[in-house]
């Protein structure tokens, strides 16, 4: 057994689009990024890579790539699963949370869940969403960025 943890920030921008676990939420803002800048999925991968000791999605996904400017991140978790079972490793169970104080996202947790669940290959009991705000502290707390962490349990050679 293998445990991985990964953790993301972008800022809000106007005429972004707010992507979360490759679910789109209305807003007048999204997430600043090469990609799509989904916070959460990208917290994901760090998290997968991290539990197989292969490093972080930057080296995986270069920033600067041209490649990969605007690329919708679940292209980019499909391609990091593919490497986790290229590695004879499974996913048991997955745990995420979302810091964000708007909008609010307990009406989108149920989504998103289904959507990791799709995404990783998992069961939808094996996939947890938490939504937390920074109570107006700090750049997210005032709503000019969202973060994600996410911690991954992996079972290798199973």
């Amino acid at each position: 057994m293998r445990i991985g943890q990964g953790y993301d920030i972008h800022r809000l921008a106007p005429g972004r689009k707010l992507c979360l676990g490759g679910v789109i939420i209305p807003n007048d803002r999204g997430e600043e990024g090469h990609s799509d800048g989904d916070v959460l999925i990208h917290a994901v991968i760090d998290a997968l890579l991290g539990a197989l000791a292969l490093g972080d999605i930057g080296s995986h996904f270069p920033p600067g790539s041209p490649e990969y400017r605007d690329i919708d991140s679940r292209i980019l978790l499909k391609k990091t699963m593919e490497l986790i079972e290229s590695r004879n490793a499974r996913i048991i169970n997955l745990d995420t949370t979302v810091i964000l104080e708007n909008p609010r996202l307990a009406p989108h947790v149920k989504s998103i869940c289904e959507s990791l669940s799709a995404l990783c290959g998992l069961d939808i009991n094996a996939v947890s969403v938490k939504a937390k705000t920074k109570e107006g502290r700090d750049a997210t707390g005032r709503g000019e960025a969202v973060e994600a962490c996410a911690v991954v349990l992996i079972e290798e050679g199973g």
